[in-house]
């Protein structure tokens, strides 16, 4: 009997805010541990919660972008459960009417392999739908030494979206695609940072299987915590077959928890799953509900940018790129805006996409800190779009501004690199190559129309390489003839 997964996901992303979601505490990565606290964020008796409006509203912001419906009257609540990293007994957090519904990420085909053996790419979209998106409250952060354990409740209170799919993946190629565009949107929207490595975008997976063609599912394990979008990939390579071995040997898989242990390279049980009424949930009384449709929703509304989708679809259109072209230049926003800038009134756009992605991201630049002005490649793209200099020799000025970081004009100027363009000065070169070589002339003449290439190499000789390479194919042709 053949088996598939069924797959979802729940994505927990730290909210970029300059405070926490219930104090005036800063939120800030790296601080020192326990100094950036209050009495609300530590849960002390008697200290009220004041949520904070940017969080709820780039929280919004987030299910626009996945085309989510925005509820127009939300709520907190309270769930309730006892971990040394949650000082009040209970987090804050939305259950039954969160602040965004359904939506969904769109997996562009090409994202991820239908078979990975066989490399066999997926060649249509694929949309994952979600289920919601609330807002909570993160927890703090568990250090485990040798014989003690610390905690750091500087991330306590910190601004946490959870976005829920449905189950709707079936593969851990797809959960890998579906966690790196949905990080990618998060960027782009400037709702979070979502450096996984720094906790702020980790991941719980539901995973069942179930018999090829069943409709319903199977008895789903939890694997939490997750904190790299790779480690997904692993956890889920591991856990699929896992579970299928279970099932075809006749056993039955329980629903509990696991987490990913990626020294060994697999799952481990921590508990059997509670259940949603093993929290408790009750709205958080001190807490209003929050109307959207008063304002929140219209702010919102303004922090929308092009997402990676259009700006692909954009710079196809109007710069004539390939599909591989734009989908290299969209993938990261600090990219895609220096090419935008690149490309600012030039007709040479596909030139600088080239030189973009071919020549300069193969130095691995900070794409953050980018030392080169955008302009020097459009300055670069003129240049041998103008017959200046041939593309043999923009490769030499590309080296020399990596290094120098000196503009290409000066560059040309400085080497003496620019093309030879006198027909007339060029026409006694190819006399001179039309004489010299009688054997390639009558090579040519017979048919062999590669003896050209003999003729040509002898005028770039004489010129030293500065020969416009078109202009002496177009003189030795018309001479032969």
């Amino acid at each position: 009997m053949q088996y598939e997964a069924v797959i979802g996901l729940e994505v927990h992303v730290q909210v970029k805010t300059a405070t926490k979601m219930f104090c005036g505490c800063k939120n800030e990565y790296g601080a020192e541990v326990n100094t950036q606290v209050c009495p609300v964020c530590l849960g002390l008796p008697g200290a009220l919660p004041t949520p904070n409006e940017h969080a709820i509203v780039k929280t919004i912001a987030a299910g626009l972008m996945l085309g989510c419906e925005i509820a127009p009257i939300c709520k907190f609540d309270r769930k309730h459960y006892f971990y040394p990293d949650m000082p009040k007994n209970y987090q804050i957090t939305q259950y039954d009417l969160p602040l965004c519904l359904r939506g969904g990420v769109i997996l562009e085909k090409y994202a991820f392999p239908k078979d990975v053996q066989k490399e066999d790419f997926a060649t249509a979209q694929k949309v994952i739908r979600l289920v919601r998106i609330h807002l909570e409250e993160d927890v703090a952060k568990s250090f485990h030494f040798e014989e003690q354990s610390g905690i750091d409740f500087n991330r306590a209170g910190t601004p946490l979206m959870e976005i829920v799919s449905e189950a709707d993946l079936s593969s851990a190629e797809e959960a890998f695609a579906y966690l790196t565009t949905l990080r990618q949107i998060m960027v782009y929207g400037g709702i979070s940072d979502a450096d996984m490595e720094k906790g702020q975008m980790r991941c719980d997976v539901n995973i069942s299987v179930r018999p090829v063609g069943q409709k319903e599912f199977g008895t789903k394990t939890e694997i939490k915590n997750l904190n790299s979008i790779s480690g997904v990939r692993r956890a889920l390579q591991y856990e699929i077959p896992r579970q299928i071995e279970v099932v075809s040997k006749g056993g039955s898989i329980r629903q509990e928890t696991r987490r990913w242990d990626d020294a060994s390279g697999q799952t481990i049980i921590m508990r059997v799953k509670e259940n949603a009424h093993d929290y408790r949930y009750f709205p958080e009384p001190d807490l209003l509900p929050v109307r959207t449709d008063q304002g929140l929703k219209a702010e919102a509304e303004k922090l929308i940018p092009e997402l990676p989708r259009q700006k692909k679809e954009r710079f196809m259109k109007d710069f004539g790129l390939s599909d591989y072209q734009a989908e290299v230049l969209a993938q990261e926003r600090a990219l895609a805006d220096y090419y935008d800038e690149a490309v600012k009134g030039s007709s040479h756009g596909a030139a600088i996409a080239n030189y973009i992605i071919n020549d300069f991201l193969a130095t691995g630049p900070d794409l953050n800190q980018l030392p080169i002005p955008a302009s020097h490649f459009r300055e670069l793209a003129e240049l041998v779009g103008g017959n200046k200099i041939n593309s043999k020799q923009a490769k030499e000025v590309l080296a020399e501004m990596f290094n120098s970081h000196r503009a290409p004009a000066l560059i040309v100027a400085e080497k003496g690199l620019e093309q030879v363009t006198d027909t007339a000065q060029l026409e006694t070169f190819c006399d001179e190559a039309i004489a010299a070589n009688e054997k390639s002339v009558a090579d040519y003449r017979s048919g062999k129309t590669g003896a050209i290439n003999a003729l040509k190499g002898f005028v770039m000789k004489k010129t030293k390489g500065q020969a416009n390479p078109a202009v002496i194919d177009e003189i030795l042709r018309k001479k032969l003839s």
